[in-house]
Order: structure tokens, then C-alpha cells, then sequence
């Protein structure tokens, strides 16, 4: 049997951390959406480049980061009692994002009852790696269980 989403992992992962304000802001949309597995796309646009023309670090920390979140709560468990919340982010700026959307894939590769670990990579529009970055991602979903 094959596994689907929660109906409150897919309002989270669509309408808050995609489709709220920052996201909307950054141009964020949802490319892939499956367990344990997300593919945000972050439209290219003049305010995520630097005066160098290249993406902005802190624009591809930013899609990095929504990527892993996506994923973690890319759960049939999540609840709508469920809370998360970032931990740490380590990232490795590989090459420069050039202008063009950037595609971030996030995979789960631990998933605990508190902590998820995701690991995310990041590429541009031509699929050149630009960053890759493991987060760990705080998904309370031992406290829904306690509920």
C-alpha cells in the first residue's frame, strides 16, 4: 500500500511554508510532493541576486531551508496539533547560482519522534549543483502521540 500525505501536512507544506507571505515574497512553489520527499523551486528574480548577478547566499540559505522543512513535514503523521521548527542548517556553497529559478530536493533520511534529518541540494535552472546543506529539523510529533 502505498503511503499518502496527512491532510494537515499538505495544508502546512502548501498554503504556510510555501504560500505564506515569505514564500509568496521569494517566489517559492511546490514542484514535487511526495513522503519524505519535496522539490521547491524558487523563481529567479532581480531581488534574490546580488551586485555580482549571482543568486544572493542568504536567497539559496532560504530555499534550502524551506526544502527541508517541506520534507520534514512531508509525513502521514503530521496532525494539525503537530509544531516544528528548525534546529540547525549546515550548508556547503558548492558553485553560484546564476539568474534563473533554483530547484531544491529535499529527502528525509531519519525520521525520529522529535527530530527529522533531511538532506537538501540545491541546483540551478541549467542542474548544476550550487549548495547542499543537512537540516535538522525539531517535528514534535512524539507530543501528538502524548495528546
Amino acid at each position: 500500500m502505498t503511503e499518502t500525505l496527512s491532510p494537515a501536512a499538505l495544508t502546512r507544506i502548501n498554503d504556510i511554508i510555501i504560500a505564506g507571505p515569505f514564500g509568496t515574497h521569494v517566489g517559492m512553489s511546490v514542484d514535487v510532493l511526495e513522503v519524505d520527499r519535496v522539490v521547491v523551486r524558487m523563481h529567479g528574480a532581480p531581488h534574490i541576486m546580488n551586485a555580482l548577478g549571482i543568486v544572493h547566499g542568504g536567497a539559496t540559505a532560504t530555499l534550502l531551508d524551506t526544502a527541508a522543512t517541506a520534507a520534514a513535514w512531508a509525513t502521514p503523521d503530521a496532525k494539525p496539533t503537530t509544531r516544528g521548527t528548525t534546529v540547525a542548517l549546515a550548508i556547503n556553497y558548492i558553485g553560484a547560482g546564476q539568474e534563473g529559478d533554483m530547484i531544491a530536493e529535499g529527502t528525509v533520511i531519519s525520521r525520529g519522534g522529535t527530530l527529522t534529518i533531511v538532506d537538501v541540494v540545491a541546483r540551478d535552472i541549467a542542474g548544476r549543483i550550487v549548495a547542499k546543506a543537512q537540516a535538522t529539523y525539531k517535528l514534535d510529533l512524539a507530543r501528538d502521540r502524548r495528546v
